[in-house]
């Protein structure tokens, strides 16, 4: 049974954040392998209320080639190919299927919402474990110890403090950067003819 982690998020679009941190809980945490779980479009949209979320397809394409030079880095396509979104203890047990006992690496920023906003959790902690990457100024040891529910878990949660050098980077900030690469695009394209537009990038 190869022994990973699995990161499940919207990956919209990945960013170097998700990698460095990801290979960081690697290290730590001397597991074998980190498997990418991307969620579907539309959980993305009508679930999260993001504003904008690239297809499925595009977002395993880039996941895929990330991972072409990263050998600890592997990528399913499990969730996006159900009906419906499947709850992470489902996905977690689909990969145990696999041969892949993985425990769940999540950011801290999700701790206060495992209670009431996931479930099975109890299930995730005890069968799987949680491996929590403590972000800026979360006091995580302390929510565990002084939350009720979260200090039952906490023999199953692991607490990684990770660097500050990756703490600026978000998905959102890079959507808003390409949207205003398509506007400087459409600009130039009544600038200047469509033929040389490839000439200038």
């Amino acid at each position: 049974m190869e022994r990973a982690l699995a990161f499940f998020g919207a990956f919209n679009p990945p960013t170097v954040a998700h990698l460095s941190l990801a290979e960081f809980a690697l290290r730590q945490t001397g597991r074998e392998r980190v498997v990418f779980v991307p969620s579907q479009s539309a959980y993305i949209r009508d679930d999260q209320g993001k504003d904008f979320a690239y297809d499925n397809a595009k977002r395993f394409s880039m996941l895929q080639a990330a991972a072409e030079s990263r050998p600890w880095m592997r990528v399913t396509d499990w969730e996006l190919r159900q009906e419906k979104q499947p709850r992470t203890y489902e996905t977690l047990v689909h990969l145990r299927e696999e041969g892949i006992q993985a425990a769940l690496l999540l950011g801290s920023d999700k701790l206060p919402e495992l209670e009431h906003g996931w479930q099975h959790v109890n299930g995730i902690a005890r069968e799987f474990g949680i491996v929590c990457l403590a972000r800026g100024d979360d006091a995580c040891r302390e929510l565990l110890r002084d939350d009720p529910y979260l200090s039952s878990l906490a023999p199953f949660i692991q607490i990684l403090d990770t660097p500050r050098t990756t703490r600026h980077v978000s998905s959102t900030a890079v959507r808003q950067r390409v949207a205003k690469l398509r506007e400087i695009e459409e600009e130039l394209s009544g600038l200047v003819p469509r033929e040389i537009l490839p000439l200038l990038k």
